[in-house]
């Protein structure tokens, strides 16, 4: 009796473990993105405002805040610009301090976001009726970014670096991004001595395991496009941690007191 022919050996595609992604994922200081800048909010050289800025597409929020502490902030006046570039827009101010004069409401073409955060400031630091007395009290100017990609893990110092790479994550949020970087140009126009620092809705989800952000696709499609969960809003996630951990810590010191 002829032998059996021998076994077809087939080469089998290894597999990758979560632990050999994460060895390849992106870690909170990649070598090749910009590098994150602490915010210095000292409040011992004088007053000091900061100016939070959300640019979409064709709107403009905005909300001014006194810096009372380097932890704590008080809001004094909020508003919205909308349609932008049309051919009528509109701008709603409120001041939210007890006393202050009913919300502005002002009809008015605004071209393009410069048009219309100079309108703000106008509003701001109108004498007698404005939350600002100088322009130079904004010492600081927030602004609310939709996508980071995996370039930040927090609040940042904007410099060259990191617009750059603000500009290459707007393909993963093209509808965001450039809107946000037009409102990053125009408050560095009109406010050339304040610091420009942007806050990323993807920055409190990048701590995730690669387990969590990659999906189950070829993993060129990451690689090559960035394409993996990001996770958005985490300004807001980041607030309700804070907050949930605060009321824990509350809870604790009430136990221990009554202990």
């Amino acid at each position: 009796m002829a032998d059996a022919p021998p076994a077809e050996t087939v080469e089998e595609t290894p597999v990758e473990t979560p632990a050999e992604i994460q060895n390849e994922a992106p870690t909170d200081s990649p070598p090749d993105t910009p590098s994150e800048q602490t915010v210095d909010m000292s409040v011992e050289s004088g007053k000091v405002q900061c100016l939070v800025l959300n640019a979409g597409s064709s709107s403009l929020k905005y909300a001014l805040f006194d810096i009372l502490t380097a932890d704590s902030a008080k809001e004094i006046v909020c508003g919205l610009v909308e349609k932008i570039g049309l051919e009528m827009g509109s701008l709603k101010h409120e001041p939210k301090e007890a006393g202050d004069e009913k919300p502005v409401v002002i009809e008015m073409p605004f071209p393009d976001h410069k048009d219309a955060l100079a309108k703000v400031i106008e509003l701001l630091t109108e004498p007698g009726k404005g939350q600002v007395k100088s322009k130079a009290d904004i010492r600081v100017v927030g602004h609310r970014v939709v996508h980071g990609g995996e370039s930040f893990t927090s609040a940042t110092l904007i410099d060259d670096s990191v617009l750059d790479a603000i500009r290459e994550a707007a393909a993963l949020a093209p509808l965001h991004n450039p809107a946000n970087i037009s409102g990053i140009e125009v408050a560095k126009l009109l406010f050339p001595d304040s610091k420009q620092v942007a806050v990323f809705d993807t920055a409190f989800h990048l701590t995730m395991p690669p387990e969590a952000f990659m999906y189950a696709i070829p993993k060129e499609y990451y690689k090559e496009q960035g394409i993996r969960r990001y996770g958005f809003h985490g300004s807001r996630a980041a607030m309700e941690a804070a907050i949930t951990q605060m009321a824990n810590d509350a809870v604790e010191r009430r136990l221990s007191q009554r202990h």
